[in-house]
This record gives structure tokens, C-alpha cells and sequence, in this order.
């Protein structure tokens, strides 16, 4: 038997001022994002924002369903937004906030494990990480790459195991 450590990276910030300024703008842009969700049942409203190698800026929410499998979490809309629009350009940094009935939370949410997943491929699609910043009023987070939020990650290669 063998054991292994996995070491998950985060840096943590305390408030949006302390992050550097293209930070800061894709943070307010998810902010902005938030209030377009459609979450009826859940009340839990989340705002992607992801900025694009080309410099743009994309946004995404989550739509939520009374089938709840129908939905569909804000990371992946604005993900396959951005490879939808632009197929060929990488995703650098996704800002990622959520509102529930009370207001913006407080501390960080991590993406789903299906979002994590398609982080993942959208990294090595364009061999490219990207830069993950989870926004709460109280402690923000940013995370280096996906691998550090699914260290043991099915990829491609798997497939042909």
C-alpha cells in the first residue's frame, strides 16, 4: 500500500480591493450577472463571468428547471457560451458569486463536480488553466487551475484505458 497526499492551493483575499484590477473588473461583472439568474425554486442565484485570452468578457447564470436535471449551473452557461462564441480562444479566469434570499453569501461556494469536469476539459482543449475566483462578501478565493479543485480528474487519455 502506498499513500498519497493531494494538496489543494487557495489564496485567500479578504475583499475585492486587494485583487488587481482585470480581478476586480470580471468580479463585478459576475456581480452584475447574478440578478439575471432564473432560480424560482432554489433562490440560490449564481453570476459567472469569464474573461476570454482575446480580452473579452462573457457572462453567465444559472437556469434552473422544475425538472431539476433540466438546468444548468452559471459556470457551464458561461463556459460553453464563451466556446460557443468564440471556439478557438481560451478561457484565462472565471469569477464566479452567489446571491439566496438573504443577499450575496458571505464566503466562497466551489463549482459542482460537473462544472469542475468541464473546467477541466476546457483546460486541456486549449492546454491552457484557468484561474478560478470564488466571490463571498467576507473572503474571496482564487484558485490557480481546475486540477486543484478535481486533483483526481477523468480526462480523455481514460477512455483508452
Amino acid at each position: 500500500m502506498v499513500n498519497k497526499e493531494i494538496v489543494t492551493f487557495v489564496k485567500i483575499y479578504d475583499s475585492i480591493e486587494e485583487l488587481a484590477i482585470e480581478d476586480r473588473e470580471l468580479v463585478n461583472s459576475a456581480i452584475e450577472a447574478v440578478d439575471r439568474a432564473y432560480a424560482p425554486y432554489s433562490n440560490f442565484q449564481v453570476g459567472a463571468s469569464v474573461m476570454l485570452k482575446n480580452g473579452k468578457v462573457l457572462t453567465g447564470t444559472n437556469q434552473e428547471n422544475a425538472a431539476y436535471p433540466s438546468g444548468l449551473c452559471a459556470e457551464r452557461v458561461a463556459l460553453f457560451y464563451a466556446n460557443s462564441e468564440y471556439p478557438k480562444v481560451a478561457v484565462e479566469t472565471i469569477a464566479i458569486t452567489v446571491k439566496n434570499k438573504n443577499g450575496f453569501i458571505e464566503y466562497p461556494v466551489a463549482p459542482c463536480g460537473s462544472c469542475r469536469q468541464v473546467l477541466l476539459e476546457s483546460e486541456i482543449r486549449f492546454n491552457q488553466n484557468i484561474r478560478i475566483i470564488l466571490v463571498g462578501t467576507k473572503s474571496i478565493q482564487i484558485i490557480e487551475n481546475s486540477k486543484q479543485l478535481l486533483p483526481l480528474h477523468f480526462q480523455k487519455n481514460d477512455l483508452n484505458k
